[in-house]
């Protein structure tokens, strides 16, 4: 079972002087437990087992409640509920049975009819997630969308942060359907000629991140939206090392050149427009390398903005 501290939501307090709502996240997030009203459900996944095993810099499994801690402080302002789901914790390098507990975490979640945004951990943690989205709607046709500086496609005797979109191309193919891959922020630099040829031949969509730098946002829209139209469900995953390394520097391989904050910002509008979308997660926050707590803020800002921001599916809102 997820481990909970709900100790980790504490801040400033203007509601006895401002009124209610002068209201902040740690005072508005409550424990998740059997019957709650659908809401928003915060889920961490405290991993490095992943990175350590693609040869990157550990430290991601302190993430998540780093990103609750910066989370906490921010104005609140959903309108339907928001949970604290706890971590699942990878012991003694078990990546594989702490992939399955995060699994059944977020089917849970996402069956009980809540969002739930998990926290990573490395990219590792996308694997459990899409298996948690595939378990909540068996049969269905599974879009991914992530945003990152990587396809994270690795071919690879033992999976790790760099092969979980591999893992679900296989497991779509096992299960005799197409995998349905959008991968946008590309960077050149950072993945080999064999993983595009890899991409190419898996029928990936990508937008590399020069691409993305010259499209308006209407064009980002059309993109996701056309994604979108062939899928039955969507998952999403933000991989943080897109982002700018002077904004983000708090990651296990910061960009070269990555995107600005305000870009993958409306790509997020793009995708939690869409009523498909069943699960995201935000991944690879490494506070080890974090200055100033810069990343530590930015990344919670990316969690408030998907929270805010995700479209009511039918009977939530939020």
């Amino acid at each position: 079972m997820p481990e909970s501290d709900m100790s980790v939501w504490s801040g400033r307090n203007d509601v006895p002087t401002e009124g209610p709502d002068a209201g902040r996240w740690h005072q508005h997030v409550q424990f998740l437990s059997p019957g709650c009203e659908p809401g928003t459900v915060i889920l961490g996944f405290c991993c490095d087992e992943g990175v350590i095993r693609n040869q990157g810099r550990p430290g991601a499994s302190a993430g998540p409640d780093d990103l609750r801690r910066s989370l906490a402080n921010l104005a609140w302002h959903q309108t339907g509920p928001a949970y604290d789901a706890g971590n699942v914790r990878c012991r003694d390098g078990d990546l594989e049975s702490a992939q399955v507990q995060l699994s059944e975490a977020v089917a849970d979640a996402i069956t009980s009819g809540h969002h739930p945004i998990i926290l990573g951990g490395g990219h590792e943690t996308a694997w459990g997630t899409y298996l948690g989205v595939a378990a909540a709607h068996p049969g269905k046709q599974i879009g991914i969308i992530n945003i990152d500086a990587h396809f994270d496609l690795r071919s690879s005797p033992q999976p790790h942060s760099g092969t979980p979109f591999a893992q679900m191309a296989a497991h779509g193919t096992a299960a005799g359907r197409p995998f349905r891959y959008l991968c946008l922020g590309v960077a050149e630099p950072a993945n080999t000629p064999a993983l595009f040829a890899r991409a190419h031949d898996l029928g990936t969509v990508w937008n590399t991140d020069l691409e993305i730098l010259h499209m308006s946002r209407a064009d980002l829209i059309r993109v996701v939206d056309e994604f979108a139209a062939a899928c039955d469900v969507l998952y999403l995953s933000l991989d943080l090392d897109v982002l700018e390394s002077a904004v983000m520097p708090a990651v296990s391989a910061p960009a070269i050149r990555g995107l600005p904050l305000a870009t993958v910002l409306a790509i997020l509008d793009a995708v939690t427009a869409q009523p498909k979308l069943a699960a995201a997660d935000v991944v690879e926050f490494n506070p080890s390398f974090d200055q100033d707590r810069r990343g530590a803020r930015v990344a919670a800002g990316l969690v408030w903005h998907i929270a805010r921001n995700w479209r009511a599916a039918p009977g939530f809102t939020a």
